[in-house]
């Protein structure tokens, strides 16, 4: 990823440049604080950005690079379409108790190092990414 950044009513309340991940974090009725804290070691130390110039191409990390992560909630990923023409969101936690475990990955960057910034729980938002690649991976703990 080489930007991204979110808007909320026309406001930029989050944004990041340069090597980096955009992270949408998908909460579900069986995770956990200590999952959240899993998913930010492995969110922080995951090599799939491209290492620097004298490092022959070799993978790095955003810890390798201090390369920023953008984090955004994202219920929609537990979106089941399977039957009929409308999705249900059934899989997704409800937002009491999902805003606390995206608040907890990002709580959970932020004490490893990294520079963090988010969208909006719950909000109308708008994402805007320029995907390197492009390039988008699933990580599940």
């Amino acid at each position: 990823m080489t930007e991204a950044r979110v808007t909320v009513a026309g406001e930029t309340v989050g944004s990041i440049e340069g090597p980096g991940l955009c992270v949408l974090v998908g909460v579900t009725h069986e995770d956990t604080p200590e999952k959240a804290a899993q998913l930010a070691r492995k969110l922080w130390t995951l090599r799939i950005l491209e290492g620097p110039p004298d490092s022959g191409g070799v993978e790095a990390s955003c810890s390798d690079l201090a390369a920023p992560l953008l984090v955004i909630s994202q219920f929609t990923l537990y979106g089941d379409a399977r039957k009929g023409r409308r999705p249900t969101w059934n899989a997704a936690a409800p937002g009491p108790v999902a805003e606390p475990l995206v608040d907890e990955v990002v709580a959970r960057l932020r004490a490893l190092g990294a520079k963090v910034e988010t969208g909006r729980f719950g909000a109308d938002m708008r994402v805007a990414l320029v995907n390197d690649g492009p390039f988008t991976v699933l990580v599940e703990v």
